[in-house]
């Protein structure tokens, strides 16, 4: 008997799947991974040159909170618990926090970054250390993150100004209309990237900012990134369509 069970046991091990990740579990990751900013960022870009009505009216649409918890249950239905404590390990491990605490420096200490990007104009970095940069910004997705930011706000901001003269598109057609713009905002956003990963991390090693790289480019934090990235335009399209409901209403 104990033969036979044996396969049986085998095979209901195999087929455990981890627990889903809970919004929860996410939220905090979303802060390690750079993921919250967006969200923290969303509601401000939104807001500039908008009328007090209009600014309420995105702040509560667009709430930062509200937005990063809609991403983390989409996120997690995709995501498992496992993969959630892989990538805490790995994001909030000492080497990753000495890189967190180099580039909150920055924010700090802004007018150094001004100048730093006026010398990497005159002389443009080479070499393995623009390797390393570019190895790293495409594993965290920093560039991607800020580029669908960008694009997501201009898009909406685009819905806003039709709206205040009575007029709309669809997503498809306002999607037709922006596209022409997403590859220069990926090249800007890809340039400033770059140039603070350079300041914030100019006095790091080089074998550092590799290990660094490696911590991204690991399946969990790389599965956690790409998800994100599929959600955010989702959730844009629906606040958009919102907004497209109330239109003409005060």
């Amino acid at each position: 008997m104990r033969l036979f069970l044996l396969p049986l046991l085998l095979l209901a091990a195999i087929t455990v799947r981890a627990e889903p990740a809970s919004a929860k579990t996410l939220l905090p990751l979303f802060e390690l991974a750079g993921i919250h900013l967006l969200c923290e960022q969303t509601v401000p870009m939104l807001q500039r040159g908008q009328g007090e009505a209009e600014q309420k009216r995105l702040a509560q649409l667009f709430a930062g909170e509200t937005f990063c918890l809609d991403l983390a249950r989409r996120v997690g239905k995709r995501f498992d618990d496992v993969q959630g404590e892989q990538v805490r390990e790995r994001l909030d491990s000492p080497l990753a926090q000495r890189f967190t605490a180099a580039e909150r420096a920055v924010g700090e200490q802004p007018e150094g970054l001004a100048e730093y990007r006026q010398r990497l104009q005159e002389q443009p970095p080479r070499g393995v250390r623009l390797e390393l940069i570019k190895r790293l910004d495409a594993a965290a997705r920093t560039t991607e993150l800020a580029s669908l930011l960008r694009y997501e706000v201009g898009k909406t901001q685009a819905l806003l100004a039709l709206r205040a003269r009575g007029e709309t598109l669809s997503e498809a057609e306002l999607q037709a209309q922006t596209q022409k713009q997403a590859e220069a905002i990926r090249q800007s956003s890809e340039q400033a990237v770059e140039s603070f990963m350079f300041y914030a991390y100019r006095q790091m090693p080089s074998d550092q900012l590799a290990d660094y790289a490696a911590l991204y480019e690991h399946p969990s934090v790389s599965q956690l990134l790409a998800i994100s990235l599929e959600v955010v335009p989702q959730l844009f399209a629906e606040r958009r369509q919102q907004l497209r409901k109330t239109a003409g209403k005060p």
